[in-house]
């Protein structure tokens, strides 16, 4: 038997937020058998990466970082485990190729990764995929600066959307039951922003209960005393009903945000998608949620080259960007997946055209935004502040319309400011991203 509390483990989590929940409750695992973990991947003796499968620039990543990784095996690395997304649905095509990783895990088989290692220690290379049974775990060690963390409140996808391998990858929409994520939300220190998140949050609780629940969870989370506030990402917007904007005016702890992935605005490639909505549709909820939320930010995220998408139909998104006027946006390329319904579709944009029309897309929604954000400017803005920005030697921080690591920041002067607490900023400045401003007792 390997004494594995003489091990010094790391891990390495690619991909979104929701995979770094995963990588907390993997490393609360290890944490639980009294192993010693390490930030320094020089040091790992037993280092794990945790992948993303989603697209196939994500792979890409993926991939070069297993190999990176595995260069360290020249010094105190023994074994290299890949979990995650990517073994998970490709295990067949990596196992053989990727011989440089000892151990592979599935999306659910955290909970084998000692039994894995064992049998690894013992010589052999382990593909351990679809061996666990690891849905829900409350326990996790949190990677996130202290004062804010995400709750994953649902697995995998039932959309299938024409584009999407979530569901192949993650499985059909599984809700976790509400008093396992109450407890684990208990659990967590005192949190300025507890940020939820699933693959779709507003269908949280049909599967499990028969109805949506999540206007309920919402009640429950921001009732819970060390919770301060609460911000929404990926919500569908054909979930988004009346009874549950009215909970996110009425309640003060939610933060007026919402991720909403639009995709596209054209009523023909949104049918090709398997979308449920329309332009029409998409903005008559904007203009609801403005007329009930005046303040509300909303993002949102679009492809752009789905097959056979003509070029005028690319102008009518950025149309649709212009009259919507969007806070923040995420544009990509559309990636063909083998394995889903669009793969198989005629009229494959080319990739540089793809390309070109990203790079139109962002350009409108710079404009956009950098309009929004001059509005900004002699206002002040409450900011949570993140830290110390050191390259531009002045404290960073975010306003309600900004979600950790994908929208802007806000860069101030101020005498003092303290991690996870919220300064007055008035902003003198702006540009395509971001603010910038100063509390009003700063002098120089």
């Amino acid at each position: 038997m390997i004494n594995f509390t003489q091990k010094k483990f790391g891990l390495i989590s690619l991909g979104c937020d929701k995979n770094r929940v995963d990588s907390e409750k993997l490393l609360a695992i290890i944490k639980e058998k009294g192993c010693h973990i390490t930030d320094s991947i020089e040091e790992a003796q037993i280092l794990i990466v945790n992948t993303c499968a989603f697209l196939n620039e994500s792979r890409k990543e993926a991939i070069e970082t297993i190999l990176d990784c595995a260069a360290y095996k020249s010094g105190n690395l023994e074994k290299l485990v890949v979990t995650g997304c990517l073994p998970q649905k490709f295990i067949g095509e990596t196992f053989d190729s990727l011989d440089e990783a000892d151990v592979f895990l599935g999306t659910r088989d955290y909970d084998k990764i000692f039994e894995a290692l064992e049998k690894s220690y013992e010589g052999d290379r382990v593909n351990f995929v679809g061996r666990g049974n690891c849905c829900f775990l409350s326990d996790r060690l949190i990677t996130t600066p202290q004062h804010y963390a995400y709750l994953k409140i649902a697995e995998g996808c039932s959309n299938h959307c024409a584009y999407c391998l979530i569901p192949d990858i993650r499985g059909k929409y599984e809700s976790f039951p509400m008093e396992k994520l109450l407890e684990e939300a208990s659990s967590l220190s005192d949190v300025a922003e507890l940020i939820i998140v699933a693959q779709d949050i507003t269908r949280y609780g049909i599967d499990l209960y028969g109805k949506k629940k999540l206007k309920e969870i919402l009640q429950k989370l921001t009732a819970l005393v060390n919770i301060n506030s609460v911000r929404l990402l990926y919500c569908y917007p054909d979930m988004l009903d009346d009874e549950l904007i009215a909970e996110i005016r009425d309640n003060e702890k939610i933060i007026k945000y919402l991720d909403i992935p639009f995709q596209h605005s054209e009523d023909r490639i949104l049918k090709l998608m398997r979308r449920a909505g329309s332009r029409e549709r998409y903005l008559s909820l904007i203009n609801k949620l403005r007329e009930n939320i005046p303040e509300i930010a909303i993002r949102s995220t679009f492809i752009a080259g789905f097959p056979t998408e003509t070029e005028e139909e690319c102008d009518a998104l950025c149309g649709f960007l212009r009259e919507a006027k969007l806070d923040n946006c995420g544009f990509f390329a559309y990636s063909r997946e083998h394995g889903t319904p669009a793969y198989s579709l005629n009229g494959q944009v080319p990739a540089a055209i793809k390309k070109r029309r990203v790079k139109k897309l962002y350009a409108v929604q710079r404009e956009v935004s950098a309009e929004k954000l001059k509005g900004y400017i002699g206002k002040t803005v409450k900011v949570l502040c993140d830290g110390i920005d050191y390259d531009k030697n002045c404290f960073v921080g975010r306003a309600y319309f900004s979600a950790p690591d994908i929208d802007g920041k806000v860069y101030f002067n101020a005498h003092s400011a303290a991690q996870g607490e919220y300064c007055d900023v008035v902003i003198t400045e702006s540009d395509i991203y971001d603010l910038y401003g100063k509390t009003e007792d700063y002098s120089l």
